[in-house]
């Protein structure tokens, strides 16, 4: 096996929801294989450690700060990732929020619109932005993060799977008219993963007990676990990969 195909050596890439969690382990991730990082979540402090610790450990790096809800923020960011390491080669959409924990039929439609304008438009908003300085760098790889919950309905969490469903639809969509420019778009469905997001559910005895019994490898995941998808992926390991959601859940049936 040539251990170049896993390279992203002197690829930038812009990693959303990278404070913490999964995207933060993918920003690290990225920067170990050779990556110059854009670190993005909402808060600059927040973006700002992580980049410096990425920096301290040899990377390259840059924290932006930016909420995916707002349309002028996400131009920002990736005009600023642009005039800083000179394109975008790698978007990994990971920002999402899940505000509401309980009955979809009793939903304020108010929540939805914020879950829908993260989770979703921030998502087709990225890639619009990305996709002009792909397609000048002769292509790229685009990452949406969507969920199992986007496949098979969450417990209490109604509006969340139907957002995430609406991404794992918009990565073909993406990966159909993106083609012809060699820009791959693909998704990465988790299951349960130990992070504050989802608190919620692997801090809920009932829930975690449930995930486990029902999972082949008897745990949940942890942040760490989806970083070798995801080079894959940015990667030209999957250089015939496109429109593909790959499910990372421990085996749960």
């Amino acid at each position: 096996m040539n251990p170049d195909l896993f390279s992203l050596q002197d690829k930038v890439a812009i990693i959303t929801g990278a404070s913490k969690g999964i995207g933060e382990s993918i920003a690290r991730g990225f920067a170990r294989a050779g990556a110059k990082v854009v670190v993005s979540s909402r808060k600059q402090a927040a973006v700002d450690d992580v980049a410096n610790a990425i920096c301290a450990d040899g990377g390259a790096a840059l924290g932006i700060a930016a909420h995916m809800g707002e349309p002028e923020q996400i131009q920002k960011l990736v005009d600023a990732t642009v005039m800083h390491f000179g394109g975008v080669d790698i978007l990994v959409n990971n920002a999402a929020i899940n505000p509401l924990f309980g009955l979809t039929i009793e939903a304020d439609m108010g929540v939805f619109a914020k879950m829908l304008d993260v989770n979703v438009k921030g998502y087709v908003l990225a890639i619009q932005k990305c996709v002009p300085s792909m397609r000048a760098r002769g292509g790229g790889s685009i990452i949406n993060v969507a969920s199992v919950a986007g496949i098979s309905p969450g417990t209490f969490m109604g509006l969340y799977s139907i957002t995430k469903a609406a991404v794992i639809m918009m990565t073909r969509v993406f990966a159909k008219e993106l083609g012809p420019d060699k820009i791959r778009v693909n998704a990465i469905a988790p299951g349960v993963i130990k992070t504050k997001f989802s608190t919620m559910l692997w801090d809920t005895p009932e829930i975690y007990e449930q995930t486990v019994n029902s999972s082949a490898l008897k745990r949940i995941g942890m942040p760490d676990e989806l970083i070798g998808t995801a080079l894959y992926l940015a990667s030209d390991a999957s250089s015939f990969t496109t429109g593909a959601t790959i499910v990372v859940d421990g085996g749960v049936n």
